[in-house]
């Protein structure tokens, strides 16, 4: 087969891919929403071509209630399927956009797909608790999350071992490695919605000591497709208003 009918197949074969993904409060950017930044993630940094759709839930057009009635972002369309559940996108996207023209995207390790699950959980109870005499329990029932997946972090995996038998401590950028997985795309957001409400509600900064934690973050805020996904911190805020609470002395 000669070059231009190899790229002509290649442009044949590449899917037609719409993500729908939650819109701002003035619905002129990304919102917030961690399961939509999740698949806004993969598509990137698969290499795929695809749009981006802001929904504007408030003001959503006739056609996204045709499309996907009672459905809240993110859905996908492919090749005009409708796919509508988080976890199912992101197994379609990794059968469908596999090697050699797309990134793998899974893990290695089973451990790094699990670990942080508790995060947001914990986070949520500190956080909209409005009583001071439950904020120490549950901000050490929180904190110990981010200490379990700081101590996951600056853990030797099995390939560091390999090849470095006395490595007592990790130096991996990522959860499951040198690149961002499946499982940086789901934990990620979350983590970035942590950091910004915990701040504000809390006065709370992921402790310095946490240097596991502290250097997968740093890695991550250099790469255009965590940095460039993330909502602004604003629109964070507000989505977290109406729940979060301050500290009100009983």
């Amino acid at each position: 087969m000669q070059r231009g009918q190899m790229d002509q197949k290649r442009v044949a074969d590449t899917p037609e891919i719409e993500l729908f993904v939650k819109a701002s409060s003035d619905a002129e950017s990304v919102g917030n929403c961690p399961f939509c930044q999740r698949l806004f993630m993969i598509l990137w940094l698969k290499g795929a071509i695809f749009k981006i759709t802001t929904v504007d839930m408030k003001r959503a057009p006739h056609v996204l209630k045709t499309l996907a009635p009672g459905s809240q972002p993110p859905f996908l369309l492919y090749n005009g399927e409708l796919k509508t559940d988080t976890n199912k996108i992101e197994e379609f996207l990794e059968e469908k956009l596999a090697p050699p023209q797309y990134t793998k995207l899974g893990c290695r390790y089973k451990e790094s797909t699990s670990i942080g699950e508790d995060i947001f959980r914990k986070f949520s109870a500190y956080i909209k608790n409005p009583n001071p005499g439950l904020n120490d329990m549950l901000q050490k029932k929180f904190l110990s999350t981010l200490v379990k997946l700081n101590m996951y972090l600056e853990t030797p995996l099995t390939h560091e071992l390999d090849q470095n038998p006395h490595a007592t401590e990790s130096c991996r950028p990522y959860l499951d490695g040198d690149t961002l997985t499946l499982a940086d795309c789901n934990l990620l957001p979350k983590l970035n919605i942590v950091k910004v409400v915990c701040k504000k509600y809390r006065d709370f900064d992921i402790p310095a000591e946490l240097k596991g934690l502290t250097r997968y973050l740093d890695n991550a805020s250099k790469k255009d497709e965590f940095r460039f996904t993330c909502p602004n911190d604003a629109e964070i805020l507000i989505a977290y208003q109406s729940v979060a609470k301050y500290l009100n002395a009983k």
